[in-house]
């Protein structure tokens, strides 16, 4: 014998798209759920310094500190203290793999800067250039100033 069923009415109607919505839900959730990071922070170091030497100084020191996490020292931010030192806060960033040198391998190494910020990027390239090489660092030997320029120069030396 067939029983035919009752139209639905409002109330079933409800009951019935909430459960096909629950189960349309449970379908397309994942079998294994896994934590979710939200945030994280890279190791950082701090230092108060005063002049270029200084500042080169204190990114041979986050360079050594962030290689501890086989990471790169980065330049987070840089500001100016009431008393005349300036204060550098360097993050460690993950090292990405590197590539291949593009230039003839030369272990004295010029940059000319006009910032602190563009000497910390001539510190990193050199250090990035000579770490390409096989070099575990490159040395600041000497600043110049030149007619308003300023020059820093850098060499590939083993530690």
């Amino acid at each position: 014998m067939i029983k035919m069923l009752s139209p639905l009415t409002g109330r079933n109607t409800r009951t019935a798209a909430v459960l096909v919505v629950a189960m349309l839900a449970a379908a397309c959730a994942p079998l294994n759920s896994a934590p979710v990071q939200v945030q994280a922070n890279n190791p950082s170091v701090t230092y108060k310094y005063r002049g270029d030497q200084e500042l080169l100084q204190a990114n041979q020191n986050a360079t050594t500190y962030c290689s501890r996490y086989s990471s790169s020292a980065q330049t987070a931010n840089i500001t100016d203290s009431p008393d005349g030192t300036k204060t550098v806060v360097f993050q460690c960033i993950a090292i990405a793999p590197g590539a291949a040198p593009t230039q003839p391998y030369n272990s004295n190494l010029a940059y000319n800067y006009r910032s602190d910020q563009d000497l910390l990027d001539a510190s990193r390239n050199a250090e990035n250039y000579c770490m390409s090489n096989g070099v575990q660092r490159a040395m600041s030997t000497g600043i110049t100033n030149t007619n308003g320029n300023k020059t820093a120069s850098f060499q590939c030396t083993s530690r």
